[in-house]
């Protein structure tokens, strides 16, 4: 039986954003101090369960100010590096430059202030969430970490930024000995990601998209009645579906685990579902019996036709498995979604 980790203090950049949200919840769970930084950029000021919790302090702030970064660093016993700007496929397209200029920005300072805490302080490792996207160009499936030394590059900025991330992981290790752990989470659904401020609306038949990620997408144009059901390309695309707390869940494990220093984790289900199929579990959630039908809207071209992850990595180095099913996250987030939409969220 694992001994139990002794309270430790996380700092969180993006702590405020969608995954922010289950990660700062589950490491307060467990016992530890929290400390975020979000300059709430993409979603304006959120309000979280765990505002007032004891343990848990955020600064509105942006992460780009190094010096300010390096000073509330210092004290932390791990940094898990969340902040990014990030959103649908439209944001690949819209922002194919600003994704790519931003986030090596936001990147540059969170090393240079982890850096000066392992060095200076009492920083042990720095956790970097990648992106399924470095696989973008892969043919191998299921993909296994290591496929990533074979793999081409990724055609997107978004998926090469990714990538750099993984590369600022390692150049920090080879010159500074800062030790890091990457993790590539794959389609997180869960609820509290709402229209992102500077999210650009695309119209799908007569609804406008909220956040171009499938599932909440999906789910509006349901609620909203559409029939027949738009839909992007084919639906022949295949994803696997992560439970946020799942990931919260992985993201944990893998920052304390010793045998997770150095290394790359896929954390996601290994359930592969196709848009098409994703489409008919949502209507039939929704409208029951109802006659199904759809027409194909003309497809994004960084819409990866399949993202399926070889989860064995995780399940054997971490005892790490996400067990949540599509189904019993789609009982969570359609009531959620039905909600914001009637409180003007989504």
């Amino acid at each position: 039986m694992a001994k139990p980790i002794q309270p430790q203090k996380i700092l969180i950049t993006g702590s405020a954003g969608f995954i922010g949200g289950y990660l700062v919840q589950e490491f307060l769970d467990q016992g530890h101090t929290v400390i975020g930084i979000d300059n709430y950029s993409k979603y304006g000021k959120v309000k979280k369960s765990y505002d007032n919790h004891p343990n848990y302090k955020l600064y509105v702030h942006d992460v780009k100010d190094t010096k300010f970064l390096t000073k509330i660093a210092k004290d932390c016993d791990y940094i898990v590096a969340l902040a990014a700007m990030i959103g649908g496929i439209t944001y690949f397209h819209k922002f194919a430059y600003d994704l790519l200029a931003e986030n090596e920005r936001i990147l540059a300072s969170t090393f240079d202030a982890a850096i000066d805490a392992h060095k200076n302080g009492k920083l042990k490792k720095i956790v970097v969430l990648s992106s399924s996207m470095v696989f973008e160009s892969t043919n191998v499936y299921p993909t296994p970490e290591n496929i990533i030394e074979k793999t081409p590059p990724p055609k997107s900025t978004y998926g090469f930024q990714k990538l750099a991330c993984e590369y600022f992981c390692k150049g920090a290790w080879e010159q500074y000995k800062l030790p890091y752990t990457i993790l590539r989470p794959f389609n997180c659904v869960g609820i509290g990601e709402k229209r992102a401020k500077n999210e650009v609306e695309i119209k799908s038949g007569n609804v406008k998209l909220a956040m171009s990620h499938v599932v909440p997408d999906l789910v509006q144009k349901v609620l909203a009645g559409q029939d027949p059901l738009h839909i992007l390309g084919k639906g022949n695309q295949i994803r696997c579906y992560t439970y946020g707390t799942d990931l919260a869940k992985g993201i944990v494990t893998a920052t304390f685990s010793p045998k997770a220093k150095n290394e790359d984790f896929n954390l996601s289900t290994n359930e592969a579902t196709s848009v098409l199929q994703l489409a008919k579990a949502i209507w039939k959630k929704v409208n029951g019996n109802k006659p199904f039908h759809y027409v194909s809207d003309e497809a994004f071209l960084y819409d990866v036709q399949k993202r399926v992850p070889d989860t064995r990595k995780a399940k054997k180095m971490l005892g790490y498995e996400a067990k949540t099913t599509l189904s019993q996250m789609l009982d969570e987030v359609i009531p959620w979604i039905k909600e914001q939409i009637k409180l003007g969220g989504i």
